[in-house]
């Protein structure tokens, strides 16, 4: 007990760094569902086929390969291209955006299929009836597309935020120290992995309930209409 008091600052910022990197992740995640839904939905062939090879790329794909694809492959072309440039010599990626940006890619697939689920859950003829009164697309999506879309996507969504928080713990092989990587740090030098592995846990438990409970509530509110 005495060894988990001595490193409970440094587990609280391996904690906090962790809700960092969930919330830039699944931030980012967002924005490539957005993108990726709407490329899927698009009329173009051309697009529907770069959403679908996305969306099969990042599922045949281990999460722990993409991470290192990522950062040490995306280290080596960043370094090529600056090299010929003849600016700086060497340029290295930061570890939070390379995890950040990698889990947000990974989950941004999962994204993709939730939105465009509950997108094609809407009726069309309330669209198609917007579209003949001459809504504008920006007020028939604000109006009519949103309120039902928000309630529809918010289980699929909340699903993809829990099981992303619990990836981030994989940035620790980057050398992010986030909860993972120090509470294994903290096993090393006390000699007690079991004891700090299990209070990063308990950490992982406790984030995973509120943020499910936080969730849940909103759903329910939005469903309420």
């Amino acid at each position: 007990m005495e060894s988990v008091l001595q490193f409970l600052p440094l587990i609280a910022k391996g904690a906090w760094l962790t809700v960092l990197l969930s919330l830039t992740s699944v931030s980012l995640a967002i924005v490539f569902g957005f993108f990726g839904a709407a490329m899927k939905l698009s009329n173009s062939a051309v697009l529907r086929g770069l959403g679908t090879f996305y969306t099969t790329l990042i599922r045949g794909v281990p999460d722990l390969v993409m991470m290192l694809l990522v950062f040490y492959g995306g280290q080596i072309l960043i370094n090529h291209l600056v090299e010929s440039s003849g600016l700086v010599e060497r340029f290295e990626i930061p570890k939070f955006f390379a995890g950040s940006f990698a889990i947000g890619f990974i989950f941004g697939s999962y994204m993709t299929e939730a939105f465009r689920g509950a997108y094609l859950s809407i009726s069309k003829g309330q669209i198609e009836a917007a579209k003949a009164f001459g809504m504008r697309p920006s007020v028939w999506l604000k109006e009519i597309v949103w309120p039902q879309f928000l309630p529809l996507v918010l289980p699929g969504f909340t699903n993809n935020w829990l099981v992303l928080m619990k990836t981030t713990a994989l940035v620790s092989i980057i050398g992010l120290q986030d909860l993972t990587y120090l509470a294994l740090q903290a096993g090393r030098t006390t000699r007690e992995p079991f004891v700090f592995l299990l209070v990063a846990f308990l950490i992982y438990l406790l984030l995973t309930i509120i943020s499910d409970f936080g969730l849940r509530s909103v759903e329910r509110h939005y469903k309420r209409y």
